[in-house]
């Protein structure tokens, strides 16, 4: 088992390095580098959330017949396009990758402290300080919000960028201390 991991490893360093050479010039990470989903699939991603809105709010929701909540509405449209999320605001505020505000693109995750909690609601950030979100019961609806509108902005905890299966299992590897066979 030991040399199957390490095996991994060594495959998945040498995947992401590709064809850099040493003496490459090193450059400042941005925001398109860590883009899990290329242009296309994130605007139809974004246009799927957008196209949700008016939809009933239900608590424990996650389908558009029934309503959703808001992470059963991040699930759904994530998992409309291959990714499985965790279910709850908290489990992904906890686990998915940690991004700051000014790295916001679209189609990443917001997380808001409603309710004393951390993570204790998250949206889908659309472009232009906006995301769609399933907010409670009180507004009934799918709707589009500002992280500007002073609610919101006060009660804003952090972002975080959703990986594919294959990013997670290549990070946890390369987290993993490496050992010689």
């Amino acid at each position: 088992m030991r040399h199957v991991r390490w095996m991994l490893a060594a495959t998945s360093i040498l995947w992401l390095s590709g064809c850099a050479s040493l003496n490459a010039p090193q450059r400042e990470t941005t925001a398109s580098d860590l883009t899990t989903l290329n242009a296309a699939q994130t605007a139809t991603l974004v246009r799927y959330a957008q196209s949700l809105q008016g939809m009933p709010y239900r608590y424990g929701g996650s389908e558009p017949q029934t309503g959703f909540d808001c992470s059963g509405l991040v699930c759904h449209v994530y998992g409309r396009y291959g990714y499985s999320l965790p279910r709850t605001s908290r489990e992904m505020g906890n686990q998915l990758q940690e991004i700051s505000q000014d790295m916001l693109m679209p189609g990443d995750l917001v997380f808001f402290n409603t309710t004393g909690q951390h993570f204790s609601h998250v949206g889908i950030y659309i472009g232009e300080d906006k995301f769609v979100h399933a907010p409670s019961s009180r507004t009934g609806h799918v709707m589009t919000s500002s992280l500007k509108q002073a609610y919101w902005a006060k009660r804003f905890e952090g972002a975080r960028r959703p990986l594919t299966q294959g990013q997670m299992a290549a990070r946890d590897l390369l987290q993993e201390p490496l050992r010689a066979p």
